[in-house]
């Protein structure tokens, strides 16, 4: 397994980080808030399945955008209470470099801004937020965490260039650490991830995903009889 680092980066056109680990850019080089709202929020259903203390996982934090556009919208769309956020996180990107990558998304940047002192660290409450980030490997990580989602962000990096973030053990886990009637989604229509997904537990669909990628994944646990 690869041991826990903080992540390197390279900068596409200056604005686009790119792992160094794994050779792949973090965001859409397209429009990475467009793909974030569609894949991750749209494909679990929100704003509408959200109620007090819903708690949304992640594998993969990158850069925060995700982190910001959910609770963007959590704001927006008048709830009361705390947005609970847990990240699984194995190379942590410093401070100064999320803000850098954010700057690519000025409608973002004011909560950004906002939380400017916050990121980077692995745990912190604010009125609306209460967030983790769970550092190291997440196949060592996720087995022994005490939550349960209601609905997961699977954002490693490609499994073509990541296949250890979306291996069945891995996703066993996430199924294990989600709640009845639970969600997840991605952006990968990768049919071992599929496969991964179904035998763990899940209820899978593949969907048209966003601007060239054909397909995208949403996958659900069946509601407790």
């Amino acid at each position: 397994m690869q041991s826990q680092n903080a992540a390197e980066l390279d900068w596409r056109d200056g604005t686009i980080p790119v792992s160094r680990q794994f050779d792949d850019p973090y965001f859409s080089i397209e429009n990475g808030m467009a793909e974030t709202a569609y894949v991750f929020l749209q494909g679990n259903g929100l704003p509408d399945r959200f109620r007090p203390d819903f708690h949304i996982a992640e594998l993969g934090f990158g850069t925060g955008l995700n982190l910001l556009m959910a609770l963007s919208l959590w704001r927006r769309s008048g709830q009361t209470g705390r947005l609970h956020f847990t990240t699984f996180e194995a190379f942590p990107v410093a401070q100064p470099d999320m803000m850098r990558a954010l700057a690519a998304f000025p409608d973002i940047m004011p909560l950004a801004e906002e939380l400017s002192d916050h990121l980077g660290t692995p745990r912190f409450e604010t009125a609306d937020l209460s967030f983790t980030m769970v550092q190291g490997d997440a196949r060592e990580t996720l087995p022994t965490w005490d939550g349960a989602a209601d609905a997961w962000f699977l954002d490693g990096f490609s499994p073509a260039k990541n296949p250890e973030l979306w291996e069945a053990s891995l996703m066993t886990a996430v199924a294990q650490h989600t709640a009845a009637g639970g969600t997840a989604a991605t952006y990968t229509a990768a049919g071992f991830v599929r496969r991964n997904l179904t035998e763990a537990g899940f209820t899978v669909e593949r969907i048209p995903g966003y601007g060239r990628k054909r397909h995208m994944t949403v996958a659900h646990i069946p509601e407790a009889k």
